[in-house]
């Protein structure tokens, strides 16, 4: 391996170490990288200026030593190191999927985001290009045998489209009964071409991008794409911009976990918990909107700071003490409540090394026993001064991840009511322009976990090449290991544990 200058820096300036690595040499680093307390975060493809493929190792190092980037240009091979990191499988599917790319020695080589036989014609390109007929591959996926006669295992395949206003998704179950023998997700069916949509835009456009790739995670993928950008223009945010993105994200948070609470309930059947959980989530949106104009937090980001001032003084803490008290009567309800606790009690157990294995992020892996926090491991924003106090939890099931989430909420309304005390005065906004050729690479931590962002700007100073990684992405590869062996009746509740979005995986 080769040291390079650096040429990417983090969203609170420490160095994002970029290292030339050489195929021949890939698993052998990454056996190194697996023992060495360090974790491979994803692997992502791009074409490099002259024409060739280059894959981007991201590694994240353990906290506060920054993150690592592996840059190895290729042909059109690679070695797999799936069976080393079992987590990178579905980037490798989704790299060979999209970009032509083979994995040597991968384990899974069905497809991923292409489905019934479709796949994208050889290009680099991050989806299908626009006008290019896709090609058909008629090879039926392989799935395992499964023994046993016609009469005692069933299959129901169920979805893509559900009831209601659930996203698009498709699922297989082979079943004996009640109990599940093996299950597969389909996803990726919304092929909106997100990560496609940034390239040819100025920089500050990306992030209307950035803000609609997961609506529930709006402020999570505006803030680390921003900091992507500011990490390749070298600029330093004012504290009074850093300290509203920790306000604008622990509202998000807020939110989303007390849909995640009204949402378990329904599933638990409690339909009384379910409306106050929702009526719970309406009141934080209601905030939300009355603050920046938006439910969903958007438009108030934008590189380089915010696009105008946030006033939360007088009015913003009185009405977040009096949701901390509903919140807490609420979460107080569902926790001595028997019925919901006999479906969440050893519900979808999720084992630590299986969580840290197959990338468990967020909630999912603290609920597991991974103490793992970007806010705390890797400050962003102002999370350098207000720590959040990290919620989590060793059991490793449904109630586990419930658990967590009650007690996040509780922390992000205890950081909330420190950080509007201190408010810092002064400039919202610094001039934030990346020079051409540059890269940058940011994360956040969202209500479901790591948002990672890369972002490569071109010499006419527009992006070439956006990565995303969603938290759901990861959490979704995470998910069947639980269900597999578990219950039909179970499903659902599980499910809603995870608090899985499909939106954010879609390419």
């Amino acid at each position: 391996m080769t040291n390079v200058p650096p040429k990417a820096v983090s969203p609170h300036g420490d160095t994002v170490r970029i290292i030339d690595v050489g195929v021949d040499v890939l698993i052998p680093n990454a056996r190194g990288l697996y023992d060495s307390g360090s974790r491979l975060k994803m692997v992502y493809a791009r074409r490099l200026p002259g024409g060739g493929p280059e894959l981007r190792y991201v590694i994240e190092e353990p906290p506060h030593q920054g993150f690592t980037v592996w840059r190895c240009p290729i042909e059109r091979t690679a070695p797999s190191l799936a069976e080393i990191w079992p987590l990178i499988s579905w980037d490798e599917r989704e790299i060979m999927d999209l970009h032509g790319i083979k994995f040597l020695g991968a384990p899974d080589l069905r497809p991923l985001v292409l489905h019934a036989g479709v796949s994208a014609a050889q290009s680099t390109s991050t989806s299908v290009a626009a006008g290019q007929k896709a090609k058909v591959d008629t090879t039926a996926d392989i799935l395992p045998e499964i023994a046993g006669s016609e009469m005692d295992v069933q299959t129901f395949p169920y979805g893509p489209v559900r009831a209601g206003v659930v996203e698009s998704g498709a699922f297989l179950f082979d079943y004996v009964g009640e109990h599940i023998l093996q299950y597969e997700p389909q996803l990726f069916f919304k092929h909106r071409g997100m990560e496609n949509r940034f390239e040819g835009l100025p920089p500050d456009d990306g992030v209307v991008v950035a803000e609609r790739i997961s609506a529930v995670g709006s402020v999570s993928h505006a803030l680390a794409y921003c900091q992507a950008i500011e990490a390749c223009a070298g600029c330093m945010v004012p504290d009074r911009a850093r300290w509203a993105r920790v306000l604008l994200a622990e509202m998000e948070r807020i939110y989303n976990h007390l849909h995640y609470l009204g949402h378990l309930a329904d599933t638990t059947t409690l339909k009384v918990g379910h409306v106050e959980g929702m009526l719970l989530e309406e009141q934080a949106k209601r905030l939300n909107a009355r603050l920046t104009g938006s439910r969903f937090l958007r438009n108030i980001l934008t590189p380089g700071g915010l696009r105008r001032d946030l006033d939360p003084s007088g009015w913003l803490a009185p009405l977040l003490h009096r949701l901390r008290i509903e919140a807490t009567r609420y979460a107080d309800m569902l926790k001595h409540s028997d019925s919901f606790l006999d479906r969440l009690l050893t519900t979808g157990p999720l084992p630590s090394q299986v969580a840290f294995d197959q990338g468990a992020t967020g909630p999912v892996a603290r609920a597991s026993g991974l103490d793992r926090d970007l806010r705390h491991d890797h400050p962003y924003a102002a999370y350098d001064r207000f720590q959040p106090k990290i919620a989590h939890d060793i059991e490793a099931d449904a109630h586990a991840r419930f658990h967590v989430r009650v007690d996040e909420i509780q922390a992000s309304l205890a950081l909330l009511e420190t950080l509007l005390a201190q408010a810092p005065e002064g400039n919202i906004h610094v001039r934030c322009v990346p020079p051409p050729d540059t890269e940058g690479l940011a994360w956040a931590e969202g209500p479901r976990g790591a948002v990672v962002y890369a972002v490569h700007v071109d010499g006419a100073g527009t992006l070439s090449r956006v990565k995303v990684r969603s938290p759901s992405f990861s959490n979704w590869r995470t998910f069947p290991f639980t269900v597999q062996d578990s219950n039909m009746m179970d499903y659902a509740i599980n499910e809603a544990s995870f608090g899985l979005t499909i939106s954010g995986c879609d390419r």
